[in-house]
Parts: C-alpha cells; structure tokens; sequence
C-alpha cells in the first residue's frame, strides 16, 4: 500500500513540474528527498523570469492542487514584488520558484547534493 501511495505521489510531483516547465518555468528539477528526511518527499525548484511570472506560475500551481485534491499547507502571505524565492508546500512536495539570482546564491541543488534527481526540463 505504501508503495502505490508513493509511486502516486511521484506521479503528482513529475505532473506538476511538467506544468510548470509547460508554463515556462525555466530549469525545473524534481529531487526526491524520501531517503533523506522525513518533513517532505521531493522538492520541485524551478527558475522564475519575473514577479509578474511568479504570480502566474503560484496560480498554476493552485489550480493544479485544488483539481488533484492535494492541499496547500503554507497560506503565503502576500509576496512583495521583489520577493526572489517563494515557496509552496503541498506536504509531499515543496515547490521553489526562485528569481536566477536567488538560485544561483541558495544552489539548493548543491545543498541537496545527495538527492537524486528524478525528473528535469529540457530547458
């Protein structure tokens, strides 16, 4: 049963970021952090182009989870417009949309480093 319950999480995760990428979000990873720690499964990161980009991909995102039943467990507050990393928990994941600048400086890939990665855009 367990296994079923992660191979659809997993499924969910690769949905996501797939939508994501679809939305331009640009160098979308899923890293698969179940080995690791207990808090959350994968990690989607995703580099984001612009505010106004951001804003578009959180509404994707919410859209996303309201149609796959998944809840959004941190109510963000409302982001500045020159807010450079936003977070979202879904609980089994935690989706990163980052500006290039603020990716580059956290390089959550490289902290990170022991997760495999399990899905990648081709951007």
């Amino acid at each position: 049963m367990v296994d079923m319950l992660s191979t659809k999480q997993l499924d969910l995760a690769k949905k996501l970021a797939s939508l994501i990428a679809d939305h331009k979000g640009q160098h979308v990873v899923v890293l698969d952090l179940r080995g690791l720690h207990t808090w959350t499964d994968f990690f989607i990161i995703s580099t984001v182009t612009s505010s106004t980009h951001q804003q578009g991909l959180q509404r994707h995102i919410k859209e996303f989870a309201q149609s796959e039943q998944v809840e959004i467990l941190r109510r963000q507050r409302k982001a500045p417009a020159d807010d450079e990393w936003n977070l979202i928990d879904l609980g089994f994941i935690v989706v990163h949309l980052m500006t290039e600048k603020a990716r580059s400086f956290y390089d959550l890939e490289r902290l990170w480093s022991e997760a495999p990665v399990l899905w990648k855009s081709e951007n």
